[in-house]
């Protein structure tokens, strides 16, 4: 070890990360490697995660040489710093584990650890939505799935495997439609993960239209590979509503629910509504917003004719003012997400645009919902921390799962697991 170089001397700051890139498997392996070094899994990620800690004393200490040993001390020191500031930590005593694929904000890990589980690995490919995963979970994801590196990463010995995968059709005309029929899609990927670690239960999430999509074909096969190919009981998949438990937005999608076969489990029930009597009323900012979110009069103009366009041709597309003591409209990206949830607020009292508008600001009271409004749709506390522009938050709260539907479901899982 250095004569020069003393653990405690070790400025923490230097491992805060500022910037995070899709690909960069060190410094996702120095936080996995933090967040479970007390359980056996950090054996996965030691070798990256030492690599990291020599590369940053490597810049910070360019004249001396930096061991393994010191490296290892600085690593150990460090865990007992790391971990002290997140707002989001694992629970101390975890009854299960679980991995987070095409993980987001974090919206089945939040749930999953309610529960308390631990979650051992994510993956989230888009720089954004890792950066707000860090900031709630104090956890850098790994970046792309598909790629054979980052499921090299992946532990044993899981229990559940949650994935909000995209969907996609499958290639299946003439054929049976099942495993190697899903390649170039990214279930193909979660299959293959299911296939080599096996875990207990699957937990999958998609939107409502792969019930029909490609006209029944991809969700059948997504079936047929989970059932045929890698022996999992599955029940039929369910839709279910995140306006049914306890967040007023009408939000419907699929759940598909799975439990290795030599478990013995050869039932599940998909949890019934637990609260339907939250409004937009219980979400809405206590105080006034700013000037930003109000619409012009130009854009409201523009908003207002688009809609009596697609009116007159017997269309209910358009804008959307959704009342106090109603429910509001799925979030999702994109603009049309914000202008089918639209509020009145007449609590301003600053006009002066804040940011370049095309005419005035709206009197009529009109503004788009905050991006934390968003946040608490989804079922995000308001501890969590939105650390990026407003433009990405949405995306990131639009793509995100409703947690408390996500946290009901899981509760029925883990109590399937619990019996056996």
């Amino acid at each position: 070890m250095s004569e020069k170089i003393s653990i405690e001397s070790i400025d923490e700051q230097l491992f805060k990360v500022k910037i995070v890139e899709p690909d960069d498997s060190k410094i996702a392996s120095f936080t996995h490697y933090i967040h479970n070094h007390q359980n056996g899994v950090s054996d996965y990620y030691s070798e990256d995660a030492l690599e990291h800690v020599k590369d940053i004393l490597g810049k910070e200490y360019p004249n001396e040489i930096i061991t393994n040993v010191l490296a290892e001390e600085a690593l150990q020191y460090l865990i007992f710093d790391l971990n002290k500031s997140i707002p989001f930590p694992a629970p101390e005593k975890p009854i299960f584990k679980f991995i987070d694929l095409f993980a987001g904000i974090g919206g089945f890990r939040l749930a999953l650890q309610n529960l308390g589980g631990k979650c051992i690995f994510t993956s989230e490919w888009d720089k954004y939505s890792k950066k707000t995963y860090e900031a709630n979970f104090g956890e850098i994801p790994f970046g792309d799935i598909t790629k054979a590196k980052t499921k090299s990463y992946i532990p044993d010995n899981f229990d559940v495997l949650c994935a909000g995968f995209p969907c996609q059709a499958f290639s299946i005309a003439g054929r049976r439609g099942g495993f190697e029929d899903t390649r170039g899609t990214l279930f193909f990927d979660v299959a293959e993960i299911i296939k080599k670690k096996q875990p207990k239960a699957i937990f999958l999430e998609n939107v409502k239209g792969l019930r029909n999509h490609d006209k029944g074909k991809t969700l059948a096969t997504i079936l047929n590979v989970l059932r045929e190919d890698l022996n999992y009981y599955v029940p039929e998949p369910q839709i279910l509503n995140a306006k049914e438990f306890g967040v007023p937005q009408n939000r419907e999608r699929i759940f598909i629910v799975g439990f290795r076969k030599d478990l013995g489990i050869e039932d599940f029930q998909y949890p019934e509504p637990t609260d339907k009597s939250a409004t937009l009323e219980d979400i809405l900012e206590k105080n006034e917003v700013s000037v930003k979110y109000y619409l012009s009069t130009t854009y409201l103009e523009t908003l207002k004719k688009h809609r009596a366009r697609h009116e007159s041709k017997g269309n209910g597309f358009g804008y959307e003012i959704i009342p106090n003591d109603g429910t509001a409209n799925a979030v999702v990206c994109g603009g049309m997400g914000r202008e089918r949830n639209l509020l009145y607020d007449d609590r301003l009292t600053n006009f002066k645009p804040v940011t370049k508008i095309s005419g005035k600001v709206n009197r009529e009271g009109i503004r788009k919902m905050t991006p934390r409004e968003w946040a608490r749709l989804q079922g995000f506390p308001d501890t969590f921390k939105i650390i990026v522009s407003d433009a990405q938050a949405y995306k990131q709260f639009g793509n995100s799962v409703a947690v408390p539907a996500i946290q009901a479901t899981a509760q029925k899982i883990i109590e399937k697991l619990s019996r056996k």
